[in-house]
């Protein structure tokens, strides 16, 4: 392979395979919603061309952790070098057929979980279903607000539908993720547009950005801790080492007074003494 397509990468979306229940697509978002099977949301790879002439939207057939994969390629990036897995093929017709085949497969294994769930009285919300390309494994992934023990249901899935089964338990983040919504910003939430992992959010990072303390307003439709806390976070930590903070007491011209207002975005602070508000700039 020449070093120049060497530099191309294939950006893999996987075509999420997925029959809601009375499901959130929101592990940040208790919106009930059913998703369609043609949907956009997926997790995105980056893959090594291998020489194929590949277009955007093009589907193509690659190796993931879960095995091969159908995916659909969504833009080039030009990089240097990498260790990049490689495309295996371009998807043919008989893939596509196959593809719609592990879709319908997998509403029908989804049914069947869910019935076996009920009739061992688990406790335990199945999302979604999903076949790998070859159906060599088959994955659930389930809410529940207590661990589970599903070995018996895994073995019976797995006695029935003759496959590796792969229960997993996720948490309302992720489901968020799945369903989507709107964000009290008004957009499209940024767990189901662009974010690819969940970094840890606490309640510091709203104390620390002066936010009111009103669940309201600092928790997404998850009911969880807003993720945007956490973009700007570090931004305020760096200003702030210039701003006093509110109630933190400070001398000016030899005289006492309290911070009583603070903004650090634009570098001052007010400062009351004997009964006269100063105004420090940095």
């Amino acid at each position: 392979m020449n070093k120049e397509i060497q530099s191309w990468l294939l950006i893999a979306n996987y075509k999420t395979i997925v029959s809601y229940l009375n499901d959130n697509k929101s592990f940040l978002v208790n919106i009930i919603s059913k998703k369609d099977f043609n949907n956009d949301f997926g997790k995105t790879l980056y893959f090594d061309c291998n020489n194929f002439n590949l277009k955007k939207n093009l589907t193509v057939i690659v190796n993931t952790e879960r095995g091969l994969e159908f995916g659909t390629v969504l833009d080039f990036l030009d990089v240097e070098d990498g260790n990049y897995e490689k495309v295996i093929r371009i998807a043919t017709k008989k893939d596509y057929l196959q593809h719609l085949k592990n879709i319908n497969e997998a509403k029908l294994a989804l049914d069947k979980c869910r019935e076996l769930a009920e009739k061992n009285n688990l406790k335990m919300v199945i999302i979604d279903a999903t076949y790998n390309f070859d159906k060599s494994q088959l994955l659930f992934r389930f809410l529940a607000d207590e661990r589970i023990d599903f070995r018996n249901l895994a073995r019976e899935l797995g006695s029935r539908l003759k496959t590796r089964i792969e229960l997993r338990q996720i948490g309302i983040r992720d489901k968020a993720k799945e369903i989507g919504g709107i964000g009290p910003c008004g957009r499209n939430l940024c767990c189901s547009t662009f974010l690819t992992s969940f970094d840890a959010v606490s309640i510091s990072m709203a104390k620390n950005q002066g936010l009111a303390l009103n669940p309201t307003k600092i928790n997404g439709v998850c009911g969880r801790l807003l993720c945007c806390l956490n973009y700007e976070n570090e931004l305020y930590t760096e200003l702030k080492k210039d701003v006093l903070d509110v109630g933190k007491k400070t001398f000016i011209n030899g005289k006492e007074g309290k911070v009583i207002s603070s903004e650090p975005l634009l570098g001052k602070y007010k400062v009351l003494i004997d009964d006269e508000i100063i105004e420090i700039k940095k």
